[in-house]
């Protein structure tokens, strides 16, 4: 039972967070597969049976699915782990021996950690409030 107004209105935060992390995760997605919005990050063609194209797939579908709040622990321990990847591969991969490029900040891989945990977190405490899934579940919100 709740003990403080923080602790009351944890679950609430925890779904704003969810919702937000969801909403901003897709935008990496539709980049990869739409390129909306653009900015170049992906300026080829996309090709679904690559890095990016799995990539941008998991980022929609998972993001919307986090939004959503429908299979949040599952699917924010797919993204969690796709993070993990995207960072040893990706980022800290092709930036080893280049000066400083261990560091995430100058390798670009700050927000790869940063979803990783927020995922894996998501993976262990549930969606919290707003989620579809609850609500199927009867537990309501």
């Amino acid at each position: 039972m709740p003990t403080t107004d923080a602790d009351r209105y944890a679950p609430y935060m925890l779904g704003i967070l969810r919702i937000m992390t969801g909403l901003l995760y897709m935008q990496h997605g539709l980049q990869k597969l739409f390129k909306f919005p653009g900015a170049g990050h992906h300026p080829g063609p996309f090709e679904l049976f690559t890095l990016a194209g799995i990539g941008g797939v998991l980022e929609t579908f998972g993001g919307l699915a986090i939004v959503l709040g429908v299979f949040t622990r599952p699917v924010a321990f797919v993204l969690s782990g796709q993070m993990a990847v995207a960072y040893f591969l990706i980022h800290l991969g092709s930036n080893v021996g280049k000066p400083m490029g261990i560091f995430p900040v100058v390798n670009g891989g700050d927000l790869a950690i940063l979803f990783c945990f927020v995922f894996l977190y998501f993976s262990v405490a549930g969606p919290g409030h707003f989620s579809l899934g609850s609500r199927a579940a009867g537990h309501g919100n």
